[in-house]
């Protein structure tokens, strides 16, 4: 029988492993990731940081290996289970704002609480705040077609963070952003995480966006590769605030 994760660690992962199409992509990783925390995951392009998360989310199935959220298992979840946690307990943010085409901007960020059971009101509520926090309130009312890359970005931020899920899984979610927004954005999901004890796991390639994580953990041809030492919580927030 297999250990406990620790009570702290609100995802845990042990011997990992994943391949896609026979390639391996993960190849034995083990990482615990605490309540509340954000956690960046870096390394170059093709590194594994993808799977990591997808894994970790439920996205995808581990091949070997364990993977828990709040001490109940994810690798023994069937399809629907994988697909009900998603829904209910985490948030997602790709590289790529996959909104639906046929809704508007307040209809796509309000969809994953009104799939969730809350109100009318309640939902369309959130999501205009969100949209406001965003800076993308102006196009509550236009569909995505209607819409340039980086706006269309921000609103797929929106939609994760309204339901406040548990864990927030953001896949280098800056790509299509400017410098100037990457870092709004970032900052945004940062202060989220913090002011809503959020978990934020936060895949990237890019050296700069790491000073909003409380930690960072490093990766190669899908191993981990040594993590850096966790920055306290209150010089992470100095760091992100200038």
């Amino acid at each position: 029988m297999s250990a406990a994760p620790p009570d702290n660690d609100v995802l845990w992962a042990r011997g990992i492993v994943k391949s896609h199409h026979g390639t391996p992509a993960l190849r034995g990783i083990s990482i615990g990731v605490r309540e509340g925390e954000v956690l960046a995951v870096t390394g170059p392009r093709g590194s594994g940081k993808s799977t990591l998360l997808g894994c970790l989310s439920a996205l995808l199935p581990v091949d070997e290996g364990e993977v828990w959220f709040n001490s109940a298992p994810v690798h023994t979840l069937g399809r629907v289970g994988r697909e009900r946690l998603r829904r209910d307990r985490f948030g997602f943010v790709g590289s790529e704002p996959h909104l639906v085409p046929e809704l508007t901007a307040r209809e796509n960020v309000a969809l994953p609480l009104l799939l969730s059971g809350a109100g009318h009101k309640a939902a369309y509520t959130a999501a205009a705040e969100w949209l406001e926090r965003l800076d993308v309130a102006d196009f509550a009312k236009r569909r995505p077609a209607e819409l340039i890359q980086s706006q269309r970005q921000r609103i797929a931020v929106a939609r994760a963070l309204a339901p406040l899920p548990a864990v927030v899984f953001a896949d280098d979610p800056t790509a299509p952003l400017h410098r100037e927004a990457k870092d709004q954005v970032l900052r945004i999901l940062a202060s989220a995480a913090r002011s809503h004890q959020l978990t934020l796991v936060l895949a990237t390639h890019d050296p700069e966006l790491v000073k909003y994580a409380d930690r960072t953990v490093a990766m190669l041809d899908g191993r981990l590769t040594g993590p850096v030492a966790p920055v306290p919580r209150g010089a992470a927030a100095l760091t992100a605030g200038r």
